[in-house]
């Protein structure tokens, strides 16, 4: 037994609910063998907290396999990177990605969408950001249990608000009053949301999750120009009405350059919170096969529940992992493969190179 051996034997590790391995992610940093046991160090691009217990399991078994019973600690630490952008924008400080949660359409579940993803990302490992720029309704305050807030004032800037003291959060509706109509031209709602994003103090930020609104309109084209992001999600209905919208806010990215990371289907069935029975009164697959003509994965199809609803509207989107574990889980897998594909986006290696001053 050596270093080498444990390290080849380590690679071919399967990273649960993947078809990844340990080599195929490098993520076997270090091997040292002492006279206590194996100590391994793995690094991982992307959040993993969620499979730890699963993964270190495979590794016991594979170790004591090949070695016999050795004791075995393993150190797991986080490397998660910026990622490509568009060419041009302004990179934000404190940001390492920006993921954009889109539909085209109104009512299928985006910010219910947005809310869970963040808070399912952060249970798995990440610092996660939530930028709600539905300037002219704002719903993240409310359903991440921090309406009513104010973001703190530091050097000029704004500090988020925390959700359940992980969650960093930004909205109009902590600086506008939530009962009185936002009447803003576009080019005050655009620039709203710059100062929203680059006037706010984000901490060390792995994902930042846009809540964007419907359409593909002035916030849309500021997000295209002005705002580095990372990739975009899109969230539909099974219903033929929502996909033509969701199509429309899919050729909005492409033209634009901003790369689809997946296609997640909310309200694919609805559960009955009496009996339990399941009916498609959406209809059937239609996000599954949006995904599949765009070959891009499909993050989920979810649910139309009473308690998913009524966790949002009652600010509890931080604790639906206790109320509804099940549900909880169905945003955990497609948080899961939302990270993989946004891994696999080339790196930004622009901070890497001087810039070049003609005088």
């Amino acid at each position: 037994m050596n270093t080498q051996s444990i390290t080849t034997l380590l690679n071919s590790i399967i990273i649960p609910a993947s078809n990844r391995t340990l080599g195929n992610e490098k993520a076997v940093s270090n091997v040292t063998i002492d006279n206590d046991g194996i100590h391994l160090d793995l690094t991982f691009p992307y959040p993993v907290a969620h499979l730890i217990e699963e993964l270190q399991q495979r590794i016991d078994q594979a170790i004591t396999a090949e070695f016999g019973d050795t004791p075995l600690f393993v150190q797991v630490q986080l490397a998660i990177g910026k990622h490509k952008v568009q060419p041009g924008v302004q990179t934000i400080a404190g940001v390492k990605n920006i993921i954009a949660v889109a539909s085209g359409k109104g009512g299928v579940g985006k910010s219910t969408t947005s809310a869970n993803l963040a808070v399912a990302l952060s249970r798995m490992g990440a610092r996660v950001g939530v930028l709600d720029a539905d300037i002219y309704g704002p719903s993240q305050p409310t359903m991440l249990g921090v309406a009513g807030q104010e973001p703190r004032q530091h050097a000029g800037q704004m500090i988020p608000v925390m959700a359940a003291g992980e969650i960093q959060v930004m909205s109009v509706g902590f600086l506008v009053d939530t009962d009185q109509a936002v009447i803003w031209r576009g080019p005050m709602v655009s620039q709203a949301l710059q100062q929203l994003l680059f006037q706010s103090q984000w901490d060390d930020v792995d994902y930042l999750i846009i809540d964007l609104p419907p359409g593909t309109g002035d916030i849309q084209l500021t997000l295209a120009q002005k705002i580095p992001v990372t990739g975009a999600v899109i969230v539909t209905t099974p219903q033929d009405v929502a996909l033509i919208d969701a199509r429309k806010a899919v050729n909005m990215f492409q033209k634009v350059n901003i790369p689809i990371f997946g296609v997640l289907e909310n309200m694919s069935v609805h559960i009955c919170s009496q009996c339990g029975h399941t009916e498609s009164i959406f209809g059937q697959d239609g996000g599954k096969e949006l995904a599949a003509t765009l070959g891009v994965p499909l993050l989920g199809q979810l649910p139309l529940t009473l308690t998913v609803r009524e966790a949002m509207d009652n600010g509890t989107a931080c604790i639906l992992a206790q109320q509804q574990p099940e549900i909880a889980n169905l945003y955990e897998q497609a948080a899961w493969k939302l990270v993989q594909a946004l891994a696999d986006q080339g790196k930004d290696y622009s901070q890497r190179f001087p810039k070049i001053v003609v005088e």
